[in-house]
């Protein structure tokens, strides 16, 4: 089975500017195709920025709204798939949702953030109850977490029992939590024995100090690609034949013992 080239968006875009965020990833697009990716991945909230305070009301949408008609579009166009962040309405309720689109304009997966960080998010999203959700890409599973939600361990552990591949994980991670960048993630790959894609915002927005760092980890546990501090765009292999030989290797899934973890639920 041939590698997933994939693409890491590391960029805030424009904060409330829905149409220049989309320009900025239609750019983004087009660069990753030509590099041969067939994923890209934007940060969370990419469509319309994540400081937005009490716009949000005003900016987010349905899963099948414009933005999403919108960034179609651009995966068709590109010939690529496409995975961003977007405040979703539900009726009254709005959800820190990321959406994937495949690279023939179907939406394939949407899931609601499960677990909200600070009072911004707990003031104006609702937390989602599905804690994996998964879409197949090329052969490849993938499954979607969002920021805070890959800092608890048992959320990982989910997608890894329902055979997640590639975790992709839409972040807004601020100063001065850099180290979840440097070392939870990491770390999250390898007992999990899967890829993690962790596609940070980056610089000043707000109240917020974005740190960037985004990166592609391996089931090894190792970086294989790492972006800086600035806007920036990395690309990286997700490769099914290791994957499945570092599984074999390190067989986490196959010696756990559920019988001895009641209490943690």
């Amino acid at each position: 089975m041939p590698s997933l080239r994939t693409a890491l968006l590391q960029s805030s875009g424009r904060p409330g500017l829905v149409a220049e965020n989309l320009k900025a990833l239609d750019e983004a697009a087009a660069r990753a195709a030509d590099a041969g990716a067939r994923l890209l991945v934007a940060p969370e909230l990419f469509l319309t920025g994540y400081a937005i305070g009490d716009a949000v009301p005003e900016l987010a949408e349905p899963a099948d709204g414009p933005g999403s008609a919108a960034i179609a579009e651009i995966a068709v166009r590109h010939g690529l798939a496409v995975l961003y962040g977007y405040p979703e309405r539900d009726g009254e309720r709005i959800f820190n949702a990321s959406q994937l689109i495949g690279a023939d304009g179907v939406r394939l997966a949407n899931y609601r953030k499960t677990h909200l960080f600070g009072c911004f998010e707990q003031e104006w999203f609702t937390p989602g109850e599905q804690t994996v959700v998964q879409a197949d890409l090329d052969g490849i599973r993938i499954g979607l977490l969002i920021c805070y939600d890959v800092e608890f361990p048992e959320n990982v552990r989910a997608h890894a029992l329902a055979g997640t591949d590639l975790l992709l994980v839409p972040t807004a991670q601020m100063h001065p939590f850099q180290f979840v960048a440097e070392s939870v993630v990491p770390v999250r790959a390898f007992e999990n024995q899967m890829y993690v894609a962790y596609v940070n915002r980056t610089g000043p927005e707000g109240e917020f100090e974005f740190v960037g760092l985004s990166c592609l980890a391996g089931p090894d546990g190792v970086v294989r690609t790492r972006a800086g501090r600035g806007e920036e765009l990395v690309i990286c292999e997700v490769d099914p034949e290791f994957l499945a030989a570092s599984r074999a290797a390190n067989p986490y899934l196959a010696d756990r013992r559920p019988g001895l973890y009641g209490s943690l639920a």
